[in-house]
C-alpha cells in the first residue's frame, strides 16, 4: 500500500485518448521525471498541464497531465493521470517508461481496493463500481449508482445500529443490574424485535432476487422436438437472423445465443439443439446439452407443433421443467389443431404462429407477467448487488431463526448475545466494516486493470 502503482485505465486498442493512471506517494514525483513542460511539483491540486512524455531524452508522446493531491482523489494518495494518443504502441511504451522508473504495474482493481482500504468508500460502494462497469442495461446501471451512492451501506449501517443498542443494553443489564435508566432486555423483548429483524432479512433476500435479474438478466432457454419453431422464435424475439432455419429436422445441432431488451432487463435467449431420440452423434450431443442447460435457466419457453399430438417425450420432458418459471408456446395456429390442451392446465399458455409474427407481444407480455418487471421499474432499486451479499444474508436469516428457536426454549440472555453478536459481525462484513483480507484478495480479482 505504500508503493506507486500504475496501469492503463482506458481500452487497450485504436482509439483517440488513452489513459494511463498513477497513485502513490511518488505518483507526482515520477510523472514529473518524464515530463518536458511545468514543474508538476509546484502546481496546484485538481489541474491540467500540456507537455510531453520523454524517455531518455527523447519525446515519446505529446500529452496532458492530470494532476490530483491526496486526500481529495478517488484512492485518497496522490494520482496523475496522464492522457496521451491512443494506440498500443504509444500507451505501452509511456507504461513501460513508468516500470522503469520504479512504478509497480497496478492488479486488477487495485484503485478501487486501495479507496477502500483508505476508507473512501465502504465495500458495497466498491462492488458497485465493478456493477457499474459491467452494466449492460439502463436499469441495472442505476441499480449500480445506487449502490455507489451509498444506499445498500444506509440500509446495513441502519441494521446494525440497532443490533448494536440491543447489545449495549444486554451489556448494561449484566454488568450493571443496578442500573434503572436503560431498558430491561428480557427474552420477549428480544423476541419481538428479532421477528422484526427477520421481516426485514426476508425483504431484502427476496428483493435479491430482482437485483439479480437487474444485473444477470434472464436466462431464457427455448425447448422443444425439433422442426417445431424454435430457431424462427429466436430470431423474431431479437429480430435478427441469428439462427439458421430450414424446413430440415435437426437442423440445430448446437445453442445457439441472442440477446434482446425487455423493459430494460436483458433476455439472453438460448435456441437448443431439438430434442428427440437420434443416431447422429452430433445432434446427439446437442441434445445432451439441451438438458444440462435446463437448471441452469430462469425461464423456458416450451414449443410445442399446433397440428400435432403431444407425445409423451414431450409431456415427460415438460414435467421435468416443472420447477422452473415455464411458459408453453402453441406454435402453428394457422395450421389444424390436433393438440389438447387439457394436457397443458397447469402451465400458462401462448398460441402463436411464429411464421407469420402473431403472438410475439402477447409473449412478451407475459414474460413481463411473470417476472413482476413493471414492478421493478418502478420500486425503490436498492438491492444486493452479488452473491458475496446474499450470501451473508442467508447466514444471519439462519442466525436469527436459531435465536428465536432459544428464546422458545428458554436460553439464557448472555447465550442468545452471543447470535446477536455474530449477526452484527456479518453485516459489518457486508459493507465491510469488519473483513477479512483473503474475502477481500478475492473479490478485487475480478476488477478490471486499472480500476
Amino acid at each position: 500500500m505504500n508503493d506507486t502503482i500504475a496501469a492503463i485505465s482506458t481500452a487497450l486498442g485504436v482509439g483517440a485518448i488513452s489513459i494511463i493512471r498513477v497513485s502513490g506517494e511518488d505518483a507526482i514525483n515520477i510523472v514529473n521525471s518524464i515530463f518536458k513542460g511545468e514543474d508538476l511539483t509546484k502546481q496546484p491540486s485538481h489541474t491540467i498541464h500540456y507537455g510531453y512524455i520523454t524517455d531518455k531524452n527523447k519525446k515519446a508522446d505529446e500529452v496532458l497531465i492530470s494532476i490530483m493531491k491526496a486526500p481529495k482523489t478517488f484512492t485518497t494518495e496522490d494520482i496523475v493521470e496522464i492522457n496521451c494518443h491512443g494506440g498500443v504502441v504509444t500507451t505501452n511504451q509511456i507504461l513501460e517508461i513508468l516500470l522503469d522508473k520504479g512504478v509497480r504495474l497496478a492488479e486488477p482493481g487495485e484503485f478501487t481496493k486501495r479507496a477502500f482500504l483508505n476508507g473512501r468508500i465502504d465495500l458495497t460502494q466498491a462492488e458497485s463500481v465493478i456493477d457499474l462497469v459491467n452494466a449492460k442495461t439502463e436499469i441495472a446501471k442505476d441499480m449500480a449508482l445506487k449502490g455507489l451512492i451509498g444506499n445498500i451501506y444506509d440500509l446495513v449501517k441502519r441494521l446494525r445500529d440497532e443490533i448494536l443498542k440491543i447489545l449495549s443494553n444486554i451489556a448494561v443489564n449484566i454488568d450493571y443490574p443496578e442500573y434503572q435508566d436503560e431498558e430491561e432486555i428480557t427474552r420477549e423483548l428480544i423476541g419481538k424485535k428479532i421477528k422484526d429483524y427477520k421481516t426485514k432479512i426476508e425483504t431484502i433476500i427476496s428483493n435479491a432476487k430482482e437485483g439479480r435479474i437487474i444485473k444477470e438478466g434472464i436466462k431464457t432457454l427455448i425447448i422443444g422436438k425439433p422442426n417445431v419453431g424454435k430457431s424462427s422464435l429466436l430470431n423474431k424475439l431479437i429480430n435478427e437472423e441469428k439462427a439458421i432455419v430450414t424446413e430440415i429436422a435437426g437442423t440445430t445441432r448446437d445453442i445457439v445465443e441472442g440477446k434482446v431488451i425487455l423493459d430494460g432487463i436483458e433476455l439472453s435467449i438460448i435456441d437448443t439443439a431439438g430434442i428427440r431420440d437420434t443416431k447422429n452423434k452430433i445432434e446427439k450431443i446437442g441434445v445432451e446439452k439441451t438438458k444440462k442447460l435446463i437448471p441452469e435457466a430462469d425461464l423456458i419457453l416450451f414449443l410445442l407443433n399446433n397440428n400435432e399430438q403431444i407425445s409423451s417425450n414431450e409431456l415427460d420432458l415438460l414435467k421435468k421443467t416443472s420447477h422452473k418459471n415455464v411458459i408453453v408456446i402453441i406454435n402453428k395456429i394457422d395450421l389444424k389443431e390436433k393438440i389438447n390442451p387439457k394436457e397443458l392446465k397447469n402451465y400458462p399458455i401462448i398460441r402463436m404462429s411464429v411464421l407469420n409474427n402473431e403472438g410475439i407481444s402477447d409473449l412478451k407480455n407475459k414474460i413481463k407477467e411473470l417476472f413482476n418487471l413493471e414492478q421493478i421499474q418502478t420500486q425503490d432499486l436498492t438491492y444486493l448487488s452479488n452473491a458475496r451479499q446474499l450470501s451473508i444474508f442467508n447466514e444471519i436469516l439462519d442466525i436469527i431463526e436459531s435465536i428465536q428457536l432459544s428464546i422458545k426454549n428458554n436460553i439464557t440472555i448472555d447465550m442468545i448475545e452471543i447470535d446477536l453478536k455474530r449477526i452484527w459481525i456479518l453485516l459489518g462484513e457486508v459493507i465491510g466494516e469488519t473483513f477479512n483480507d483473503q474475502i477481500i484478495n478475492e473479490m478485487f480479482k475480478n476488477f478490471c486493470l486499472g480500476k
